[in-house]
């Protein structure tokens, strides 16, 4: 199904116009030869009551052809089940009185930009990860916006490539290019589009750690590298909205950008991870003290040697080798220990 733009509609006001001065002459006719027919039922009167009489109970008709569109609204027509074109320009619009306007998620709500609940709504339930809704007792409108709208999905319990359980959600922005595509290929273009991110998301966290990790390789090129859902969160990102655009293309949606907004540990292994990711610090903090404090060491050593201070055999060099590393390597502050004896 491709999207067919209607153009030259805009005569909405002369239409108005013309139709509130039938009902005006429809009016007077009915008026006038009411009045004629009390003194001579002539011909001519009754056919002007007959034609006014038809004016003033069937024009109403021709108002149905009358249609309102604002700045990035749409509007797909059908005629008898046939489709017959798109209004995608703001303008006031003629069209045949018998089209009638379709859009199958007027009705759905989502938790997104654009989906604002409206008085009397009605009964609300529940449906999808995207907390949509279908509104019953209200028809809503049959118009689509053509406005970058933000969905923000709900955040889903995912495995990483180790397995280890993430808490991830994104948002996405979206907007309608195809018309046609989004009314006619799929059942409903936004729980389409929201479902369609839900997969999209499992597929491609699936393929990432949470953090860097040995001996992974995210990119399929055969070769590890150091991708990560928190350190590479651009490509990520990304990633899922190229994934995401291949799925909704038949729909008629452009993806214009998906974001993480949220990324954790699932609860049940958050603590075990922070105590690790906790030791991994204090790890790297000690390498860093040992490697200074192995560089003070041989700077004394030389020092000494240099300036002839004093001579020091193998054993001794060794005790104080130990001595300086305790030192600087405690955990707390060195009590010395006076030694007013000689050294050997």
């Amino acid at each position: 199904m491709n999207e067919k733009i209607l153009h030259g509609k805009k005569n909405g006001m002369a239409v108005l116009l013309a139709i509130f001065l039938a009902y005006i002459l429809g009016i007077a006719a009915v008026v006038l030869c009411g009045i004629s027919l009390d003194q001579a039922a002539t011909p001519l009167n009754v056919t002007g009551m007959v034609i006014g009489i038809a004016v003033l109970s069937l024009g109403w008709i021709f108002l149905l052809g009358l249609k309102v569109l604002k700045p990035q609204e749409a509007l797909v027509l059908t005629l008898f089940g046939q489709y017959i074109g798109t209004l995608k320009e703001h303008g006031f619009y003629y069209v045949n009185p018998f089209c009638v306007g379709v859009n199958p998620a007027s009705r759905t709500k989502l938790s997104q930009s654009g989906d604002v609940s409206e008085p009397g709504s009605g009964l609300l339930t529940l449906a999808s990860n995207a907390q949509s809704v279908n509104v019953s007792g209200d028809y809503g409108s049959k118009k689509l916006s053509l406005k970058i709208m933000t969905l923000n999905n709900s955040r889903q319990k995912i495995n990483d490539c180790l397995g280890n359980p993430v808490e991830i959600g994104i948002a996405v922005t979206w907007r309608i290019v195809d018309t046609a595509k989004a009314v006619f290929n799929v059942d409903n273009y936004k729980e389409f589009l929201s479902l369609q991110c839900d997969s999209a998301l499992r597929q491609v966290v699936r393929l990432y750690p949470y953090d860097v990790a040995p001996n992974v390789d995210t990119t399929g090129d055969g070769i590890a590298d150091e991708g990560s859902l928190r350190g590479s969160s651009d490509v990520v990102a990304a990633r899922i909205r190229d994934e995401i655009q291949t799925r909704v293309k038949e729909a008629g949606i452009e993806i214009v950008e998906a974001r993480i907004t949220y990324l954790a540990y699932a609860p049940e292994i958050a603590a075990v991870m922070l105590q690790r990711q906790q030791a991994s610090a204090i790890i790297d903090a000690r390498k860093m003290i040992v490697d200074g404090a192995v560089g003070m060491v041989e700077m004394a050593l030389d020092r000494l040697n240099q300036n002839d201070v004093v001579q020091l055999d193998e054993e001794r060099k060794a005790a104080m080798v130990s001595n300086l590393l305790v030192v600087l390597c405690g955990n707390r502050d060195a009590q010395p220990v006076v030694n007013s004896g000689s050294l050997y």
